[in-house]
């Protein structure tokens, strides 16, 4: 377990100076769950590049901490399922190592954790090519144990740095508030019926199956998680997502999705859909 010296000043250039306050301005527009994908996907990137975001907040109604997972790269279902579901193992672990830390900050290689009953969650987690995990999160005054929010960030293939950690200490309390706020709206949003959606895909020349599908990847699913939703192969729904980024211009996923939003092509959840063949 690494654990940086954040009382050490922190370098920062100009540019992580500017991301730093544009993050902090946009999380400010963030309340839904495909915002807060998408506001994680551009300046914050450049503090704390990340390609898995687990993000927990704890609920009053269920006693304990719930998590929500987002992700850019291919992960096995099972892997996701198992690491946002209740009491998982492995984040309980984590919550342990960050307590140990005095809540500051910690980077956790994949060798370092244990247990007979992570090896299925490790073992995923090693395919990915995730290989070291940086967790923070945000506890009550006074009471470490009672944690509010709870955050673990990764990249494939590579490892994040001391400076890393410095930024997500900075970070940290637009990060939880953002979270939290995102929480209470979309509990609002599902307990109030959804206004129909104005279809401005002609302008692009978006189809509907593509809509539904920019409507998944909002909400940071992988292919093969919107296949599954609608009823298609993981293939089928990457061929999709390559027609999507050519009509709309966009270099990556988060960029159609942002684009898409700017747009007025997706302005509600994204709906339940039957599955049907492709």
């Amino acid at each position: 377990m690494h654990n940086p010296e954040l009382n050490d000043a922190v370098l920062l250039s100009n540019s992580h100076i500017e991301a730093i306050v544009r993050a902090a301005e946009q999380s400010l527009d963030v309340r839904r769950r495909y915002q807060f994908f998408v506001w994680t996907q551009s300046n914050l990137q450049l503090l704390i590049p990340h390609q898995v975001a687990i993000c927990g907040a704890y609920q009053r109604a269920q006693r304990e901490l719930v998590f929500d997972a987002f992700n850019n790269v291919t992960i096995a279902d099972e892997v996701l399922l198992s690491l946002t579901a209740p009491r998982c193992v492995l984040m309980q672990q984590l919550q342990g190592l960050w307590l140990e830390a005095r809540c500051k900050p910690v980077r956790v290689t994949v060798e370092q954790l244990e247990g007979q009953a992570l090896q299925p969650q490790l073992a995923g987690l090693r395919a990915a090519g995730i290989l070291e995990l940086l967790v923070h999160g945000v506890s009550r005054p006074q009471r470490p144990s009672e944690i509010e929010s709870f955050f673990v960030f990764a990249l494939q293939n590579a490892k994040l740095t001391p400076q890393h950690s410095s930024y997500l200490e900075l970070m940290m309390p637009h990060i939880h508030a953002t979270w939290q706020r995102v929480q209470v709206v979309e509990r609002e949003v599902n307990a109030s019926p959804q206004p129909v959606p104005v279809n401005g895909a002609r302008q692009t020349g978006i189809t509907e199956r593509e809509r539904q599908i920019l409507s998944w990847l909002r909400e940071g699913m992988s292919n093969q998680q919107v296949g599954e939703v609608l009823g298609i192969s993981a293939l089928t729904v990457k061929n999709h997502v390559q027609k999507i980024l050519r009509k709309l211009n966009a270099a990556n996923r988060a960029q159609a999705v942002a684009r898409a939003m700017s747009m007025n092509l997706l302005d509600r959840a994204p709906i339940e859909l039957v599955k049907a063949p492709a």
